[in-house]
């Protein structure tokens, strides 16, 4: 895990970080990889998402997942409950919960803009940051506890360019939506990290130190600088192919 053996954050209250490596989804195989970085202020949060190798020109929905009784995990295949060969968002909810944060570009970040595919990130390169994000204490102790998911979704299963019908069908979650759109394609489980050095300006500013490397989180409407992340999550899936 790129945060293996790092402390839980003491108490939700205090400012603090956290990063999830993203890997791709058993059985989706979206050839894929990314990262995210939080800092949490009691129930405000800044964030950063970066991921690469998704399908270019498409939008990908991208959310913060907690369930209380989820197993806090990415789901594996042996959550394809109807045995399609497939995993769908609902399928993997076992595993990391229902929607508690859409990681919109703008506006509203609630779970009712879980599917607002035109503020989410667009393409195979994407990289954006938000501040001041608001959460509910719920969310916020599950970032502190190592018990939230980052899930990007959106998957080209059937390798057509975008997204279709195909083989896959319709959306579990919108059924004037392709399931492709909708499927998880890159997963994450969010570990809290130490945080380094803060600059003048307080939250929304500073380093995430993640497995040597140091991920600077800039200030709120500034961008997220994920590249350590992605190189180490690079490194991972090369280790694991």
């Amino acid at each position: 895990m790129l945060l293996a053996g790092a402390p839980a954050l003491a108490s939700s209250s205090e400012t603090g970080a956290a990063a999830a490596e993203l890997q791709p989804v058993p059985l989706n195989d979206a050839p894929g990889l990314g990262a995210a970085v939080f800092e949490i202020d009691g129930t405000t949060i800044n964030f950063g998402l970066a991921y690469e190798g998704l399908l270019a020109e498409a939008p990908h929905a991208a959310h913060i997942h907690f369930g209380p009784d989820a197993r806090h995990a990415c789901p594996t295949a042996e959550d394809d409950a109807d045995g399609d060969g497939f995993l769908t968002t609902t399928e993997g909810a076992p595993a990391y919960g229902g929607i508690k944060v859409s990681l919109t570009t703008e506006g509203d970040t609630s779970p009712d803009s879980g599917l607002a595919v035109d503020r989410f990130g667009v393409g195979d390169n994407v990289s954006y940051s938000r501040g001041g994000v608001e959460v509910d204490q719920e969310t916020a102790d599950a970032l502190a506890d190592g018990e939230a998911v980052v899930v990007v979704h959106g998957v080209d299963h059937d390798g057509s360019g975008a997204y279709d019908e195909g083989d896959r069908g319709m959306s579990d979650l919108d059924p004037a939506l392709p399931g492709e759109a909708t499927d998880p394609a890159l997963c994450g489980v969010v570990q809290a990290a130490q945080m380094g050095e803060m600059p003048d300006g307080g939250v929304g500013t500073g380093e995430v130190a993640v497995g040597g490397q140091n991920i600077a989180l800039a200030a709120a409407g500034g961008a997220a600088l994920l590249g350590g992340a992605l190189i180490l999550a690079r490194r991972r899936g090369a280790d694991q192919s």
